[in-house]
């Protein structure tokens, strides 16, 4: 080797050494500022100083937290508990030897392997006040710097996280306590004692209160027996009250009235003629609680639920019964006075209609009506163009007597039960040419009036009767009133009730004489004849007629 290599190579080991030096001796004045210790893989622990990416040594570091200069620098007394170092295992030591350059891993490598010298410790600072912190310099892009730093070099920021801590530790450490005052404990006693203390507290408050609740619920017990012994003797006085069930509307038969005809409603009436309807539904809202006296249908009415009556002891199961509607053109407001008279008489209505100011014709069909009575005689002469069974109801001029256990009807022949053919003779050709033709057609049955399915009702709960040997005493007993001569004409007139299956209990043919007094003694809860001339007469005698505007003698006379 020549001398100049050996010069070199002399050289260059000097200035390797003095690098050497040069770095020991700013490491170990950085590692007595800063205060952080690396520990190695050994048990020894290296101070190092705290440095960027490039490998400047990074001075006057300030808090993240608080954001001022650290004034505090720490002792190596000081307890484990409050030691800032940070120890960091030996893979993160290779990651920061491998960032550094050859040279400065050597000279790491052997101050590693020398003992460090003691460090004096240093005077602690007593801790700022609060108020007394330098303000804050400004610290733009502080979370960019943060995280660029994080990534560049973890080890610095490691550090300055460990020195954020304990820069808030301190700071919490110098702040005063405030002392809470605590109330000392109660002398305490084991659960047995206690247990038994409260227990037979408990129990003798349970037993002086249990004779109490005891007595009060006997007590309670005592009045609800009287109450209900009272009920008892109050519902054991009053008679027996049980409303039959209406029979279904499919089986019955089905009469409606209407509440003119049912209830004498002749002040109402004139109110609503003279004054309007609004004073006419003012004066009924006004009274009604006031009862409405009867009307002429009323005592009908009566005796059909008698017959009632009578079929449900015979048959208690029995549909085939009379069922009555009361069907109106009068408003919803008048249906509570209307009510009140109804249960004042006992009268078993159930079903109502309350068309308000329409004609309640258009519902007869609806409730299966056989026989509709009003006292609107408008409205009857439409329901007998509907084909519906009606007559127009007039009360008796004079009061008379009924009976009350049978119900008595009388028909008139001609346009009542049979048509108004025979009629038509009679008023063209005279009474000679209608005794020929009624003798010539004797075997010929008369085609049906309007009231003949009426009468066949009548008929079928006869039957029932007399199926059970009450012939004699028949709740129901039907009449024929006629003007016919027996021996000119009333052949026919039975041959054809014959073959319609019905029987007539009495047939009165009185040839042109005056029916007044014959009703009378008949006394009929209803009288269906089409002249008016008739009902009139009968009216007089007190009589309750039912005009039924059906046959040619309506039209002669209108």
């Amino acid at each position: 080797m020549s001398q100049t290599s050996l010069k070199q190579k002399k050289k260059n080991e000097t200035g390797s050494r003095n690098s050497k030096d040069s770095l020991d001796t700013e490491k170990r004045k950085d590692s007595e500022k800063s205060g952080v210790r690396l520990s190695t893989q050994g048990s020894q622990e290296l101070s190092l100083p705290k440095t960027d990416s490039r490998g400047y040594v990074v001075r006057n570091q300030w808090s993240r937290t608080s954001r001022s200069p650290s004034t505090r620098v720490p002792s190596v007394d000081e307890p484990r508990s409050k030691n800032t170092s940070l120890k960091l295992p030996s893979s993160s030591t290779t990651s920061r030897t491998s960032s550094t350059s050859p040279s400065q891993q050597e000279s790491l490598k052997q101050l590693s392997e020398e003992p460090s010298p003691p460090t004096p410790p240093l005077p602690s600072t007593p801790p700022m006040p609060l108020d007394s912190h330098p303000p804050t310099p400004p610290e733009p892009f502080s979370s960019s710097r943060r995280s660029t730093k994080m990534h560049e070099n973890p080890e610095a920021w490691a550090h300055g996280i460990v020195r954020e801590i304990r820069d808030s530790r301190d700071s919490r450490d110098s702040m005063p306590q405030r002392d809470y005052p605590r109330t000392p404990p109660t002398e305490w006693k084991a659960y047995t004692q206690r247990r038994s203390t409260y227990s037979s507290q408990l129990d003798q408050d349970c037993l002086s209160e249990l004779p109490r609740q005891h007595h009060q619920r006997e007590e309670e017990e005592d009045e609800d027996e009287a109450y209900w012994a009272s009920v008892k003797t109050l519902y054991e006085k009053i008679p027996s009250c049980s409303r039959p069930r209406p029979p279904k509307p499919k089986n019955a038969i089905t009469i409606a009235v209407s509440s003119r005809a049912l209830f004498n409603m002749v002040d109402g009436r004139k109110i609503y003629e003279e004054e309007g309807l609004e004073k006419y539904m003012e004066y009924q809202l006004n009274n009604e609680n006031v009862i409405l006296t009867p009307g002429p249908a009323f005592r009908f009415v009566k005796a059909l639920q008698h017959v009632n009556a009578r079929l449900r002891e015979l048959y208690p199961s029995e549909q085939d019964l009379f069922d009555i509607v009361l069907m109106t053109n009068n408003h919803a407001q008048v249906g509570v006075r209307l009510i009140n008279s109804v249960n004042h008489y006992g009268l078993l209505i159930d079903r109502f209609c309350l068309t308000g100011g329409k004609s309640p014709i258009g519902y007869l069909k609806a409730y299966l009506t056989n026989l509709y009575l009003s006292a609107d005689s408008e409205k009857v002469q439409e329901a007998i163009q509907e084909g519906i069974a009606s007559a127009t109801m007039f009360d008796g001029a004079k009061d008379m007597a009924y009976c009350d256990t049978q119900l008595r009807v009388a028909f008139d022949g001609d346009a009542v039960l049979f048509s108004d053919e025979s009629e038509h003779i009679a008023k063209e050709h005279g009474l000679d040419k209608f005794f020929q033709h009624e003798t010539l057609f004797e075997n010929k049955p008369l085609a049906q009036g309007p009231l003949k399915g009426f009468l066949e009702d009548l008929g079928r709960l006869q039957k029932k009767f007399y199926a059970k040997d009450e012939r004699l005493l028949c709740p129901i007993r039907t009449y024929l009133v006629t003007a016919r001569s027996a021996a000119s004409s009333g052949a026919r007139v039975l041959k054809t009730l014959r073959r319609w299956g019905l029987e007539i209990d009495e047939a009165l043919f009185l040839a042109g004489a005056p029916k007044g007094p014959i009703l009378v003694k008949i006394r009929p809860h209803i009288f269906f004849d089409d002249h008016m001339f008739h009902i009139e007469g009968a009216q007089k005698f007190g009589t309750i007629t039912a005009h039924v505007p059906y046959g040619i003698n309506q039209k002669m006379n209108n």
